[in-house]
């Protein structure tokens, strides 16, 4: 019986909130606000959920009846009582009144059916942004501009020295994905407040202002004042900032069709990792120094009969036919497995693989600051410069990092610009060397304990690859120069060619033993025309 009342109860309640729903929304057309706050993909977090789960301030309504993040309701209520006593003819209960006005806006805004009534939702909100605002006017840009003193009991939360654990613990926090609130609440709530729209903007443009320079790791751009208002949430704010808009980006520069249509036999050596068309070249040129010595030896090889000659050419035609015949058969199988690998990997998995930081620098590249955000990520290919901007590391970027990557990846209708970003970091940074480098070069600024523990952090953010990317084209560019400078110096092919060739192919040893037999015939060829006691 009580299973079955449940059921019912449950079933009434459910009928009722979608009547309501429904009724509001003929009232107030919500079909047009977009969907802002959604939950976290389940590949990512399933594997780092500590990253994207408050621990210790619920914000909204998706953590905020976790029984293990109750403590802080009487730190919002006391937010709350704080914000009254500044009221100057209205109270608390007006305030949320104005706010269930706003419900099928608010409730649109959440990617989750929220299963509240329009009393409790506003409620919630107004208690949030309650203890929201209060946090934020420490990152007020303006002196003198705050709402109202910390009282006694929330000094440990709100620090204005910025130093206490408590407050980088709800720092992290507010900039998860799934602890936003609409960043209209926070502007109806400091216009109830102050009693002046314009006044309530400038407040809340400062301390959004004041939190993105706080967050953010890069040097802050300028935005206009009315572009900061246009945000969705706090998160959304941060990330417009950090990434550059899609017509702010440099001009993509394509290159020709037929260099990315290579043909299969070169796609074929360079998947392999032996250059036969080098090693040819070497052959022959090693080959024309040689006979051009006038020594002993090769004054009588020039003056050789038409048989021994004819005999040479016969004997070098073998040996291409093998380094062709070796191509071919390396290129069958491998090629088949390759193909099938590749329509299983993500797109530009290939473009992803680019040098470290120590092996660029090995080959004369230099790494200098920018002052921005991505937008100012370059390679010069005359100079040899890799132009990267500054960013600075603390205990707090990777939680940043993964949250802006899970918003990009469930809002960006465009380029993953920011995944891009950090998979660019992740391949140029591979040990506490580079990142030695990089800060040497004044581009990482540190404030972890080691450099071991920034090259853990991009390391650990490669575990994003769960997530499909798209094409960033300037990124991708950037990648493809990189790549290209990289591979055409001769000391990275001579070291590709001894390490995937000499050492790890059995094909190149049956190689080198054929050209020594062929060359002891030669020999055995010459020595039956000339006697060789002649050459000595």
């Amino acid at each position: 019986m009580t299973g079955s009342s449940s059921s019912k109860f449950d079933e009434f309640q459910w009928v009722n909130t979608i009547r309501r729903t429904l009724e509001r929304e003929l009232e107030e057309d919500t079909d047009q606000i977009p969907v802002c706050i959604f939950t976290v993909p389940r590949t990512l977090m399933s594997s780092h959920p500590n990253f994207y789960t408050p621990h210790q301030l619920p914000l909204g309504p998706y953590h905020y009846w976790r029984p293990d993040l109750s403590e802080m309701e009487s730190y919002k209520l006391s937010a709350a009582r704080k914000l009254q006593n500044q009221f100057q003819s209205d109270n608390f209960q007006n305030l949320v009144e104005k706010l269930v006005k706003l419900e099928p806006k608010i409730r649109a805004c959440y990617h989750k059916y929220l299963n509240l009534n329009a009393e409790t939702l506003a409620w919630m909100m107004a208690l949030d942004a309650s203890f929201l605002l209060e946090f934020l006017q420490i990152y007020s840009v303006k002196e003198n501009e705050v709402l109202s003193r910390v009282s006694l009991r929330m000094t440990h939360l709100l620090d204005y020295s910025k130093r206490k654990s408590a407050h980088y613990v709800i720092l992290r926090d507010i900039v998860m994905m799934e602890n936003q609130i609409p960043l209209f609440v926070l502007r109806k709530v400091l216009k109830f407040l102050l009693m002046s729209a314009e006044s309530a903007d400038d407040m809340l443009i400062s301390m959004l202002l004041g939190l993105c320079k706080e967050l953010s790791p890069f040097k802050m751009v300028e935005l206009e004042k009315t572009k900061v208002l246009e945000h969705s949430h706090l998160l959304d704010s941060l990330y417009d900032i950090m990434v550059p808009r899609v017509e702010e980006l440099p001009i993509e520069i394509t290159t020709e069709d037929v260099e990315e249509n290579r043909s299969e036999t070169e796609q074929e050596n360079e998947g392999s990792g032996i250059d036969l068309n080098l090693v040819k070249s070497i052959l022959s040129e090693l080959w024309n120094t040689v006979s051009e010595l006038n020594i002993g030896p090769m004054r009588c090889l020039k003056n050789a009969s038409e048989s021994i000659t004819s005999k040479l050419g016969f004997y070098w035609t073998i040996l291409n036919e093998l380094l062709n015949l070796s191509a071919s058969n390396r290129g069958i199988e491998p090629e088949n497995e390759s193909s099938r690998n590749n329509q299983q990997l993500p797109p530009l998995a290939e473009e992803i693989a680019i040098p470290s930081v120590t092996q660029l620098s090995n080959t004369g590249v230099r790494f200098l600051p920018t002052k921005g955000n991505i937008s100012t990520i370059n390679f010069d290919t005359e100079k040899a410069i890799f132009y990267v901007p500054m960013i600075s590391l603390d205990a707090n970027s990777e939680f940043v990092f993964r949250n802006l990557v899970a918003y990009e990846i469930s809002n960006a209708s465009g380029p993953m610009i920011f995944a891009r970003y950090i998979e660019l970091m992740n391949g140029i940074i591979d040990t506490e060397e580079d990142v030695r480098l990089l800060r040497e070069g004044g581009i990482i600024f540190n404030h972890l304990k080691s450099d071991q523990e920034v090259a853990n952090l991009w390391n650990g953010m490669s575990k994003c690859k769960s997530i499909r990317l798209t094409k960033a084209p300037f990124l991708d560019k950037v990648i493809e120069d990189v790549n290209k400078y990289y591979n055409s110096r001769w000391k990275v092919k001579i070291r590709k060619f001894m390490k995937h060739t000499v050492f790890c192919s059995w094909q190149f040893l049956t190689m080198l033993a054929s050209i020594l037999l062929l060359l002891l015939m030669a020999v055995e060829s010459f020595c039956t025309v000339y006697k060789c006691i002649r050459i000595i």
